[in-house]
């Protein structure tokens, strides 16, 4: 049996940079990715559903994440897509740290698998989280963008 562990790590933003009303203003955009927008098609940070979700995507179409949040990261597939994985419950400190990993035996990532956050500089495995579908979405507009 052959186990593939991946490890996933967004850029880190250095918050001491960040006003108040910046950190705020990140926090409500965070929150928003996970709530269902007032028409139910698509989350109220603006992303919008691109098809029903997916219990599984294969490896290969997973090539970065973005962690959003303790509760969501999107992540950009090889094919041009972009799915949401909404975590069933906070996976505490997953939104500070910014990185994960996950093992599988498989050649698909499955809703029911697990990550585990990676915490400080040296990596040390923390929370372990199950993860939830994959919904393809058409990604939000990016604000500041010119």
């Amino acid at each position: 049996m052959r186990v593939l562990t991946m490890i996933m790590a967004a850029a880190v933003p250095l918050a001491a940079c960040a006003s108040d009303d910046q950190r705020a203003a990140a926090r409500a955009a965070a929150e928003a990715a996970a709530q269902l927008s007032a028409d139910g098609q698509g989350y109220a940070d603006g992303a919008r559903f691109a098809g029903p979700a997916r219990n599984c995507v294969p490896i290969n179409d997973l090539r970065q994440s973005r962690v959003r949040s303790d509760r969501v990261i999107d992540w950009s597939g090889g094919s041009g897509r972009t799915y949401r994985t909404v975590l069933p419950q906070s996976c505490p400190t997953l939104g500070f740290e910014q990185r994960f990993a996950y093992q599988t035996s498989l050649t698909q990532l499955c809703a029911q698998d697990i990550i585990t956050v990676l915490q400080g500089p040296s990596a040390q495995p923390g929370p372990a989280c199950a993860l939830a579908p994959f919904q393809p979405i058409t990604p939000p507009p990016r604000a500041g963008l010119r």
